[in-house]
């Protein structure tokens, strides 16, 4: 059921697709559905839920500290580029929910003050490390990166031949450390 609504927004953005073409889409019934998720508001939020996590499962976000939690960004940037239609979901969604009666609203709000807070923690502790430049302060930086990212996402929607997400971001980050971030 995840995965289909998962496709149905991503194609179809949120306000677009009901519960029915879920229901339809995942081969059960409409009062199948409804007995998972008894409103497209807890659907939504499933599947916002569900991609976070994983995320996190896979990168271990929020695990490494300093320049391996930056490094882990750029690893979930470069996964992403073989996963356009959660990307596009991400983007549609997200700029859906600007509007402060979305059902999504209050979570994006708290996905982009978590981003925020994790990378900017993550710069705090590559500076404790002597790897931050000393003109960087790691709040700015950390909504910087949150900007980045998002933007690459746009960009790439529209020209994927020509924008790399991770290598972009990757030197953005490397921009900001004394010494560019491992792996590359």
């Amino acid at each position: 059921m995840i995965d289909a609504a998962t496709e149905l927004y991503a194609e179809q953005g949120y306000r677009g697709t009901s519960l029915r073409d879920v229901a339809a889409r995942a081969g059960i019934s409409h009062p199948g559905l409804l007995h998972h998720f008894p409103t497209m508001e807890a659907l939504l939020l499933a599947v916002l839920e569900h991609r976070v996590a994983e995320d996190v499962a896979r990168f271990g976000l929020g695990a490494g500290r300093g320049v391996e939690a930056l490094r882990r960004l750029v690893d979930l940037a470069a996964w992403n580029q073989a996963r356009p239609g959660i990307v596009e979901l991400f983007v549609v969604l997200s700029a859906e929910a600007t509007a402060p009666d979305h059902p999504a609203h209050a979570y994006f709000t708290a996905r982009y003050d978590a981003a925020a807070e994790t990378i900017a923690t993550a710069f705090a502790d590559a500076q404790e490390a002597g790897q931050l430049r000393g003109d960087v302060d790691p709040d700015v930086a950390a909504h910087r990166v949150v900007a980045l990212m998002d933007g690459l996402q746009v960009q790439w929607l529209y020209r994927r031949d020509a924008v790399d997400m991770a290598g972009e971001l990757r030197d953005a980050i490397d921009g900001l450390l004394r010494d560019p971030l491992p792996g590359r």
